[in-house]
């Protein structure tokens, strides 16, 4: 197995929940020697300079000051969050057994998370002698199962059952005398009193490598993280170039992004301003040469079911990074930029893939469209292609994931020249 497949696999199974995947990129680049700014101080920025930022414990900027004249911005969107069961304040249930209460986060896929085991992670906020601190927090052991109702009581179950959130889906914790022992065992793990907490289910399994000639790879939550990390790593892997690259990875986008670490915010848009600010850079000349790749998940083609699938632009799973279109704008992509964007990936010997959705089935949507509203660039939706997107164990391609690497690794390298309706990207 390539060392690149198994550093993917690492951060899939470091990332728990989206405050862990937050936590290993940023540590991801303190290692590469960025230094970490506080949207709460005034920023003095060096040419050659490294520097990222966090907001709210999962959003993760990152940013390189080219050592000469800078051009534009080169900038990539992708989020660490991922559909799941977030647990409720009170959320004990007792009785007979013991069982947690929780609410679906974003929309899932049920029924692949019945009958396996879970566990809880997230972020709590502690007391102690010198105020409320944050906490990461990961109950590293199998601790709850939702499960299954048997056949003989619902008979339904294998004819399109209706889920209930509320009944069928709330986790088993203990028997009735294990009453009061979660937020024991939370606030130990913790290391003090818990004032504050989100916390979410995860699956325990890890992730895996697996097909005849080991070409597909299966893990939680490869929407997103796996962009997420192909996009850190072209960053971290570029070469200089006469742009400023900036790497985004938010939150919220399960959700619609209206969060204030999400792609709804102005969290790049405020980043943008103050890098220009501390550079004496005009900030609209600094955006008219400028890019934006937002990349998100994309759905392959079933095996099973190839009639979901436009007949024309249904992408393959190790066929190639995708190129997501839509006539109504939810994805981004308009002829510019997807001429900019199979430019780049020529350059990187990269194959490229197309998707629509089937005109009389919608849609997602993504980050490009949202980040739009705020930062008015030529944008890109790109993604892996993928299948079982949204449920709680997915599957992609392992050349997929290495193509994207490198893929951004040439995009981040380059610069990007504007001349009124003509683009070069070198």
């Amino acid at each position: 197995m390539k060392k690149q497949t198994k550093n993917l696999m690492a951060f899939l199974d470091a990332s728990v929940s989206v405050y862990h995947a937050a936590d290993y990129i940023a540590k991801q680049l303190q290692k590469a020697g960025y230094q970490r700014l506080s949207e709460g101080e005034k920023w003095t920025l060096s040419p050659g300079g490294k520097y990222y930022l966090i907001r709210g414990g999962t959003a993760v900027l990152a940013f390189r000051v080219p050592a000469g004249e800078t051009k534009g911005f080169l900038m990539s969107a992708s989020h660490s969050d991922r559909p799941t069961f977030k647990v409720k304040e009170n959320a004990e249930l007792r009785g007979k057994y013991t069982r947690l209460s929780t609410e679906k986060y974003g929309g899932m896929l049920i029924a692949p998370w019945l009958d396996r085991p879970l566990s809880i992670a997230g972020r709590v906020m502690v007391e102690t002698e010198n105020g409320i601190e944050s906490r990461l927090v990961n109950i590293d052991r199998d601790l709850l199962m939702i499960p299954n109702v048997a056949i003989h009581m619902n008979r339904q179950a294998n004819d399109g059952y209706k889920w209930n959130p509320a009944v069928d889906t709330l986790p088993l914790l203990g028997g009735a005398d294990a009453a009061g022992k979660l937020n024991a065992l939370l606030e130990e793990t913790a290391g003090g009193k818990i004032l504050g907490h989100d916390l979410y289910l995860y699956v325990r399994e890890k992730a895996t490598v697996w097909g005849i000639d080991e070409e597909y790879i299966s893990s939680a939550a490869l929407d997103d993280l796996e962009c997420a990390w192909s996009c850190t790593q072209g960053f971290l892997n570029a070469k200089e170039s006469g742009s400023i690259p900036v790497l985004c990875i938010f939150d919220s986008e399960e959700v619609g992004s209206s969060s204030v670490q999400g792609a709804a915010s102005k969290l790049l848009e405020a980043t943008i301003t103050r890098i220009c600010q501390a550079l004496a850079l005009d900030e609209q000349v600094m955006l008219a040469n400028s890019f934006m790749i937002s990349a998100d998940n994309a759905h392959a083609i079933h095996p099973n079911h190839p009639e979901y699938a436009d007949a024309n632009n249904a992408p393959v799973v190790n066929g190639g990074v995708v190129l997501k279109f839509n006539a109504n704008l939810r994805y981004s992509t308009d002829g510019v930029s997807a001429a900019i964007f199979r430019s780049v990936c020529a350059k990187a010997d990269a194959k490229v893939q197309t998707y629509c959705n089937r005109a009389d089935i919608p849609g997602g949507s993504t980050l490009g469209n949202i980040s739009l509203s705020h930062v008015s660039i030529p944008t890109a939706d790109i993604g892996l292609p993928q299948l079982a997107m949204h449920s709680c164990y997915e599957t992609a391609g392992v050349q997929d994931a290495m193509d994207l690497e490198k893929i951004m690794a040439t995009y981040y390298g380059g610069t990007l020249t504007v001349d009124g309706e003509n683009y070069y990207f070198a």
